[in-house]
């Protein structure tokens, strides 16, 4: 079983920046790529961001691709989100979850989430 725990989320003005980071319980996460999806209220849970296991392969939705950067330390167990260039419409609960799969950007890819992170972008 694998436990993921988000942090980092927290208020931003438009054109901010903040940092998520998802730590992983288990020595095996290096295994697993990793992938963040956020959920507004009233709207299905959409990707964000994904990691391959080795950390060579990175995917990105268009809406955050260029202002958003996924990163995995294999060593500390732990990925990150780095969000540049924050807008109102990124608010949103954001979500680490772990995947076996070597490419997965669908929720139904997923079989391990965190409980997630609030994330609140003022204009």
């Amino acid at each position: 079983q694998l436990q993921l725990d988000e942090s980092g989320g927290g208020l931003a003005q438009a054109g901010g920046s903040l940092t998520l980071s998802c730590a992983a319980s288990a020595r095996t996460a290096y295994r697993y790529g990793l992938g963040w999806f956020r959920q507004a209220p009233g709207q299905e849970r959409e990707f964000v961001a994904a990691v391959s296991w080795s950390g060579g392969s990175t995917w990105y939705s268009k809406s955050v691709k260029g202002r958003f950067t996924i990163s995995k330390d294999n060593d500390a167990d732990t990925v990150y989100l780095q969000m540049n260039n924050l807008k109102p419409e990124d608010t949103a609960v954001y979500y680490c979850a772990a995947t076996e799969d070597p490419v997965a950007t669908e929720v139904g890819n997923y079989k391990y989430w965190g409980r997630g992170t609030q994330v609140t972008v003022s204009s």
